[in-house]
Formats: structure tokens, sequence, C-alpha cells
């Protein structure tokens, strides 16, 4: 089969590589499109690598078709030969096929096509995670999402919403603000001429403080920010493409009894994310086949353009999903 290899100087091919052998709770499946996260940029640039076992080719979401079960996945499964699926993967997904323990699958929601299911298993597990485990968001709360025109920001507004949360959201320009209108957040703070701390000390005198806060930026704006919060707030950070530094009053973290937390979905045990993607079907896939929360898609790519697909996550000019298709 072929995948998408990185070379020496980090260019991307799309080369032979050796078929994926199952393992006993292993599923096959033929892919049909793969959805780009950030951390395949950091994949490729060396600074994150897969976890043990995986392919060394980047892709963490698919969706395809189940060609193939193992005997162990048969038994503990009902999982069928032809059952459409979309699937997290700890990487291998830019790829013609992958193999999947069968607890990492997920059904396609009724409505969705190939592409828009490929977009719904990392980005919506995080979510997922961050939200309602992590965060312990309640309806009612207010979240603050930044980066509102990210691929995760796609998601976290809408599902919020569908949840009865307040969302407020940052972006960098009026024109990313025009264009993430659409998710529905409550409200939209252009960077370019507000102060995220301004605006959010505004709406906890205003009785709007926010309860979660889920931070992919960090730098000096999350200190800026902290006073800013409800008693028992939470901050989960999820990257710091910002800056990984910045200065903190810590006497507003006990006075106001603010929790920070540290946040990835990758490095969680398989058996923790089995059970995020349980949750995920059982509480949001009704969301998602009722039309309250769809993934944003961008663009679509063919598998052989991921350098191009790349760099538009590079330059950050994605609002919503950038999607692979394969075949």
């Amino acid at each position: 089969m072929k995948a998408i290899l990185t070379g020496k100087n980090r260019e991307l091919s799309w080369s032979e590589v050796p078929n994926p052998v199952l393992g006993h709770d292993d599923v096959l499946v033929k892919i049909e499109a793969a959805a780009l996260n950030r951390a395949d940029l950091m994949q490729r640039a060396g600074d994150y690598p897969p976890p043990p076992g995986c392919p060394e080719w980047m892709g963490l979401e698919i969706a395809g078709e189940i060609v193939e079960i193992a005997d162990g996945a048969r038994e503990k499964s009902d999982w069928k030969i032809g059952d459409k699926v979309c699937a997290l993967l700890g990487g291998g997904g830019y790829a013609e096929y992958a193999n999947v323990k069968y607890d990492m699958l997920m059904p396609v929601p009724r409505g969705c096509t190939a592409v828009e299911a490929a977009a719904i298993p990392e980005a919506f597990a995080t979510a997922y995670l961050n939200l309602f485990i992590e965060g312990k968001i309640k309806e009612g709360n207010t979240l603050l999402m930044h980066a509102g025109a990210s691929g995760l920001a796609s998601v976290i507004i809408p599902m919020a919403k569908a949840f009865g949360i307040r969302v407020i959201t940052s972006v960098r320009s009026p024109e990313f603000k025009d264009a993430i209108k659409h998710l529905g957040a409550d409200v939209i703070i252009d960077t370019s001429s507000e102060r995220v701390a301004d605006v959010l000390k505004a709406e906890l005198d205003a009785g709007h403080g926010v309860d979660v806060a889920i931070d992919c930026l960090g730098g000096e704006m999350m200190g800026e920010c902290i006073p800013f919060l409800t008693h028992g707030a939470r901050w989960i950070m999820i990257a710091a493409l910002a800056g990984t530094k910045t200065e903190i009053d810590l006497k507003n973290i006990y006075v106001r009894n603010v929790r920070i937390i540290g946040s990835t979905l990758r490095s969680r045990a398989p058996e923790v994310k089995a059970e995020i993607l349980a949750s995920l079907v059982r509480d949001v896939f009704p969301k998602i086949e009722a039309g309250l929360v769809r993934p944003t898609i961008y663009k679509v790519l063919p598998i052989t353009e991921a350098e191009a697909a790349h760099a538009i996550l590079e330059r950050g000019e994605n609002v919503g999903k950038v999607v692979l298709t394969v075949g």
C-alpha cells in the first residue's frame, strides 16, 4: 500500500510501505478520508513522535470502510465487513489502509459524508475530553475558547452551544470574526482591536465570568486573563502556540480556587480513549445527526497534495478542518 512519508528535509511523498499487520483485536479499514491536525505538523517537525507500535507516518483521524476483522475484534464487537466507520488513531492515517483496535472505531453518523466523518474523531474527542471530563462544564456555564477560527474551535463552539453553554472566543482579525459567525459564539473578540483581558473583565462585571477556558495559545495573554475568571474556574492548557511563558499573580489562583490543567488526548491510555469515544457516540452523535453540531470543512485535497494541505495549517488560513481524500 501507499502512505505519506516524511523525508530527510521534511518533504512529504506518497510512497510504498508495508501493508498493515492486524493484531488479534484489530480491524482493517480502507481509508477514504483523513483529516489534518496541528499535531501532524509537530510530528513532521520531529517534535511529536507517534506512540510505540504506531506507524511512522502521520494521521490521527480517518473515515472509511471495514475490509477485514481479526478474530478478537470479531468476538468482542459487533463490527461487520462493509461497515462505514471513523476512527481515532495514534498515527498512520495518511495512507490507503490502517489497522485499528475495534474500540477505537465509531460508526459514521447518519447524514455525514466520509470527509465530514474523518473530521470527527480527534477533534470531537478532544472537545468532549476538555469540555466535560477535564472542564466538568455544565449547562449555563461560560466557556472561553481561544483561536476561534481553528479546526478544534469549529467543533468545540457548536458542541458547547448544543449543550446550553455560553461561549466567548477570540480571533486575530475582522475577517476571521465574520468567517466564524455561523458557529454561534455569543462573544467574538477581535484581538487586532481588543484586549482579551479587558473583554473578560467586562463579562465578569456583567455576571458572565468564564467558568472554563480551553487555551491552545498560552503566552502573555494567559496570565493577563486569569484574574477575570469565576470562583472555581478551570483553565485547561492544550498547547502554547503563542508562547510557553506567562506571568501569573498567584493570589488570583488561590483566592478564586482556579485550577490550571494540562491536557492532551494523545497521551491518554487506550482504554481512556475508548471510553471517550463511547461517550461521544452516546452523548454527541445524536446532536450531530440532528444537525446541531457538524464539523466545519475548510478545504478538501487529494492525499497526494498533503504538502499543500500542511501549508494551509502552517499559514493559519483555515477556518475549520482540512481533509485529505484517498483513492
